[in-house]
């Protein structure tokens, strides 16, 4: 099968996840690593795999453009705006997965189709990617006045890229739940837990309706049919109990396990945002794909 080589901006822990589920992929095909240490783990994880390797950052890779059509960026919020600025340039395909909001707001399992076709696509955050497919599954059977989640995930899992935007986890996943989600208001709270052993990554979320349901069978099953969807590219992703509906208040409870490509099982906040990239690359090279014939 035809692939389309892609290319990661970031040898950190989730670069080199992300590297490692691309492997996989039947549609990209993994061609150059990004980063500025050439001694990072990611670097030389790429370059024994045979991958071509990069570590004087964006720049390098400006010289040698022809080496990905697409590229993903698991850097920083505030690297990710010199990347964008460089990228758009040479017309180049980019998957944001910081919480720089560049860009439309993807969810795999909602908005994908869509957007496609945009020069630079935004992953939100870990919380976002877990929590508002849940919103916009209630919110396609009734009205959510108000959505708040709160992610809670081991302080393990939270190096110093995560720890420096959690001011823009914040404002990005509650923007991700009115724009993605549907709710009227919402708002998002992460929390970093040292408990040891690590805890697996845990999504609590609230929603007020604007008026009792009538029927919460169906409110449910919107819900179970959205988990399942995103558990078909997220295989951790599942539900800890059966929604709970109270009046006009919906609870979910949400447990996301990693796969342990290259991140311990716990670090599901992490694994969540590399397999939702990898689909979405997925996706636009089919669709690349589709247009050439």
């Amino acid at each position: 099968m035809k692939k389309l080589k892609v290319g990661i901006i970031g040898s950190g822990n989730i670069g080199t996840d992300l590297m490692m589920k691309i492997h996989r992929s039947d549609v990209l095909e993994m061609s150059v690593m990004i980063g500025i240490d050439v001694e990072s783990e990611g670097l030389k994880r790429a370059r024994s795999h045979g991958h071509h390797v990069i570590a004087n950052g964006i720049d390098g890779y400006l010289d040698k453009p022809d080496l990905a059509d697409i590229l993903f960026d698991a850097t920083s919020a505030k690297a990710h705006v010199i990347h964008y600025e460089a990228l758009k340039k040479i017309n180049k395909k980019l998957i944001d997965l910081t919480p720089a909001a560049i860009g439309p707001f993807i969810v795999p399992s909602v908005n994908l189709q869509e957007n496609l076709n945009e020069a630079v696509v935004n992953m939100i955050t870990c919380g976002g990617q877990a929590t508002i497919p849940i919103v916009h599954a209630i919110s396609q059977v009734a009205q959510v006045e108000y959505a708040e989640i709160i992610a809670t995930i081991s302080s393990r899992s939270a190096g110093p890229g995560t720890r420096a935007n959690i001011d823009e986890f914040t404002q990005t996943t509650a923007r991700g739940l009115e724009q993605v989600g549907g709710a009227k208001k919402g708002k998002a709270i992460i929390l970093l837990n040292p408990a040891e052993p690590p805890l697996i990554m845990r999504d609590t979320i609230h929603c007020l309706l604007q008026e009792i349901p009538n029927d919460k069978k169906v409110i449910s099953a919107s819900i179970l049919a959205e988990v399942e969807k995103v558990s078909e590219y997220v295989p951790g992703y599942r539900l800890k109990t059966e929604p709970i509906i109270d009046g006009r208040q919906i609870t979910v409870l949400l447990e996301v396990r990693g796969l342990g490509d290259y991140l311990p099982v716990y670090a599901g906040n992490l694994d969540i945002m590399t397999a939702s990239a990898v689909k979405v690359g997925e996706e636009i090279a089919k669709s690349q794909f589709k247009s050439y014939v």
